[in-house]
């Protein structure tokens, strides 16, 4: 099938006055500092970037700001983002024949080579669906024109891409740095070869090289029963598993060098510096943790650097130093310290969004508030009971937790959040109800040590969903009344509670959006049934209470997964075992499947495990077979230079 190319001109002249018709039209306008457009006819690869969800969540999104500048510092490469445009802009585009467009330039994103798209949440795939039919693209892979772009998805999401492979063209597993610049590569070569063999020849070069997932060239049998037989090639020299990418020496890749600076209100306003990449903590229930492996550090120079060019490229006031667990670097100390000391007297903050209450000492939180803002402490035990806990490898004890906010509270802290998970493996109704009994000891001990009633502990409690690559990929999901019995349990606890219940605060999500992850995070090719049908019965922002519907996705997927002999139930609540073939085995994350199936036994053995970092390899199977180390420090380097460097922000 052949399509007719689009028009490449702006189409801001027909948007314009659409904007006073539309809530928040400020997120369409485009012309962020730091944005880059350039000569559409003067590159050779057109690439446009999108998080599949509103701007004021995808615009921070980490992974598209990376590939944004990583892509355009070449010269022969284009990138312009596009994100999901909300409801009453999309009834202005369709009446009026606009078609998606980027930002940066207004572009019709069908006009580009590549729309590469990144999933941190399976609950952004219907806005993709409609991304994609909004830009008048064919929705499904099989049937797109020569001239339409290649579809790719990427994040964390895509290591199960099963559930949308009858829409993307292909999937990228792990770091997207040099993966990005080896397909724009390809893609340039398959054009200087006059579009060789047309588009399949393309998505043939891109598969061939065992680092990129073409799902058509893949075809799925079933057993009688409903479970998957086997995963095969249906091409010559596909390979029969694909391989995550690997980005080896961070300091090689300082990115985002200058970050876009939002016009719109976005979820975080700060210029973030990933400090390391990574982690081997052992957590069963992270998936992140275990797809992004090894860890990889920057080293204190480098992070310095971005920092500082950070600061003078977007004039935010707000660092984050991020990483799966911030305080883990292992000059974590002198990172913040060093910090502090450069910008003491300015108004730039630190921030550590993630922090282990193991690794977390009050000298650190001194550093991080030097500047006299204090907020409040965050930790994240995830199990409520020491017997959860053990079952999750999360190795905090009580009294780790209560040492830690004493100290935080007799320093001046006056509140805490803890973050928990509902719906584990092998959790109990007295497991929930523990999160009551640790919650009210860290009220009492704040009271204790600072003399005051004035502390405020919260309690947040999300729903535990089975990811595909963890030691939990085989576990039963907790059904969503279960769930939801036991919040409400918790939540009546605390409420009961007459010496501490008021400065408890609880937050929680019921147990129904979990269901629907699980299906799309667990789901094979047979689900996308259901993400079709749900699109066209209107079903987009899937992420936002307010226009998720859980009935609208039950009564799909059971009728359309009956179609198959199966229901939502098969796919959430039912226990697999050793010898099912899941639908992502073919997709390699480096890690050894037995490790990962004696994990999960040692998890309902309730036995923990040690982190490698600081003690013996335990055989996870992601360095040798990826080929890759743990690149850890200390360095014994500083920061430099240490003198105060006053940062004028009004003189931009």
């Amino acid at each position: 099938m052949t399509t007719t190319a689009l028009p490449t001109h702006s189409v801001y002249d027909r948007l314009e006055p659409l904007l006073a018709q539309v809530s928040k039209p400020i997120q369409y306008v485009g012309g962020e500092h730091n944005s880059v457009v350039k000569d559409w006819d003067a590159v050779d690869v057109r690439w446009c970037l999108t998080y599949p969800d509103a701007y004021e969540v995808g615009q921070p999104n980490q992974g598209v700001a990376i590939l944004y500048e990583v892509l355009n510092e070449r010269d022969w490469i284009l990138a312009e983002r596009t994100y999901s445009v909300w409801p009453d802009m999309e009834a202005q585009l369709r009446a009026n024949g606009i078609p998606q467009f980027t930002l940066d330039a207004h572009r019709p994103v069908g006009a580009f080579d590549v729309l590469g798209a990144s999933f941190s949440t399976e609950l952004c795939y219907t806005n993709l669906l409609n991304m994609i039919d909004l830009a008048g693209m064919t929705l499904h892979a099989a049937e797109r024109g020569e001239d339409e772009p290649l579809v790719i998805a990427g994040g964390h999401a895509a290591f199960n891409p099963e559930p949308i492979a009858d829409f993307i063209d292909v999937a990228v597993l792990g770091d997207g740095e040099e993966a990005a610049l080896l397909i724009s590569d390809i893609i340039r070569e398959w054009k200087a070869d006059g579009r060789e063999d047309g588009r399949d020849g393309l998505l043939r070069r891109l598969a061939l090289t065992g680092a990129f997932y073409v799902p058509k060239f893949y075809d799925v049998d079933y057993l009688d029963d409903g479970r998957i037989q086997v995963v095969a090639p249906n091409r010559p020299g596909v390979p029969h598993q694909v391989r995550k990418h690997t980005l080896m020496d961070l300091d090689e890749w300082p990115y985002p060098k200058a970050p876009i600076v939002p016009m719109a209100e976005t979820v975080h306003e700060r210029y973030s510096v990933e400090i390391f990449r990574g982690c081997t903590r052992g957590c069963r229930f992270c998936q992140a943790g275990m797809i992004t492996r090894p860890v990889r550090e920057r080293n204190i120079e480098t992070i310095g650097k971005m920092v500082a060019g950070g600061l003078k490229s977007t004039g935010l006031e707000e660092i984050g130093l991020l990483s799966l667990s911030s305080a883990d670097h292992s000059e974590i100390t002198e990172v913040t310290k060093q910090l502090a000391d450069r910008y003491e007297g300015s108004n730039v903050s630190l921030s550590l969004p993630s922090t282990r209450v193991d690794a977390f000492n009050i000298d650190l939180a001194n550093e991080l508030s030097r500047n006299g803002r204090r907020s409040g402490l965050t930790f994240a035990p995830e199990g409520g009971s020491e017997r959860m806990r053990k079952v999750i490898n999360k190795m905090v004890t009580e009294d780790d937790l209560i040492n830690t906010v004493a100290a935080a509270f007799s320093s001046g802290w006056r509140q805490v959040k803890l973050y928990f998970m509902c719906g584990l493996p092998t959790e109990t109704d007295e497991d929930v109800l523990a999160i009551a009994t640790l919650a009210t000891r860290v009220i009492e001990t704040g009271r204790r040590v600072s003399g005051t009633r004035d502390i405020r502990c919260t309690v947040s409690i999300g729903g535990f969903v089975p990811k595909p690559h963890t030691p939990f990929q085989w576990a039963a999901q907790a059904d969503a009344d279960t769930i939801d019995r036991r919040l409400m349990l918790l939540k009546e606890t605390i409420r009961q509670d007459r010496n501490y219940g008021k400065a408890i605060g609880l937050r929680y999500h019921d147990g129904k959006p979990g269901i629907v992850e699980g299906l799309l995070s667990r789901g094979d090719r047979r689900v996308g049934r259901v993400i079709e049908r749900v699109w066209r019965e209107g079903g987009k922002f899937d992420g936002w209470s307010e226009h998720f519907s859980y009935e609208r996705w039950t009564t799909v997927a059971n009728e359309e997964l009956a179609k198959f002999g199966i229901d939502l139930d098969w796919f959430t609540v039912r226990e697999r075992g050793y010898e099912e073939v899941l639908p992502w085995d073919h997709l390699d994350a480096g890690l050894d499947r037995d490790w990962l199936w004696e994990d999960w036994q040692d998890a309902v053995d309730e036995r923990e495990v040690e982190d490698c970092r600081w003690t013996p390899c335990y055989d996870c199977g992601v360095c040798p077979q990826m080929d890759t180390e743990i690149q850890i420090g200390p360095t014994g380097r500083a920061l430099l230079p240490l003198t105060v460097a006053k940062v004028d922000l009004a003189s931009r």
